[in-house]
């Protein structure tokens, strides 16, 4: 049997490896890589105490435009805010359907006859509820007869779907 300093080494050499295996964006450190946390050190240059959030991104669009945004807010912000305001935005993306229906605008597609002739999209009726769900929520706009995610909402889609991956 094995005494408790050879248990405790071996759990600690199987942490180890687990962590090894980590994606180095999801690691925690005190001693941060310049390179690889590059924006989270120019956070921290310019972040209020005790810490701040930062969403940034520039997207090429298929029809050649460039979405660049970014915005920021304090930890302290951010957790006395009244986060139940935000609930509708969010649940608007809180079906598999809409999401499918953003990607798709987002790739081009962006009338509701051609979303609603994508596989898997449900009927007219339901495209256009799921059209009508996200306009009402921001993540859609109806341009004439196309639909279009506003250059301001593109950058947050893309961010909370990464979020969503972890």
């Amino acid at each position: 049997m094995a005494t408790t300093a050879q248990q405790l080494a071996a759990l600690e050499a199987r942490v180890s490896a687990l962590e090894a295996g980590l994606p180095r964006a999801a690691t925690s450190t005190s001693a941060v890589d310049a390179d690889a946390f590059w924006a989270l050190e120019g956070l921290h240059a310019r972040g209020p105490a005790p810490g701040a959030v930062l969403i940034v991104g520039d997207v090429a669009l298929p029809g050649g435009e460039t979405a660049r945004w970014q915005e920021g807010a304090g930890t302290s912000e951010l957790l006395d805010d009244d986060w139940e305001r935000t609930a509708d935005v969010l649940a608007a993306l809180g079906h598999a359907v809409r999401l499918q229906l953003l990607r798709h605008v987002l790739r081009g597609v962006g009338s509701a006859r051609e979303l609603a002739g994508l596989e898997g999209m449900g009927t007219s009726g339901q495209v256009y509820h799921h059209l009508r769900q996200l306009v009402a929520a921001g993540w859609l706009r109806n341009r004439g007869a196309r639909y279009e995610v506003p250059p301001e909402r593109v950058v947050p889609l893309l961010t909370t779907i990464l979020g969503g991956r972890r």
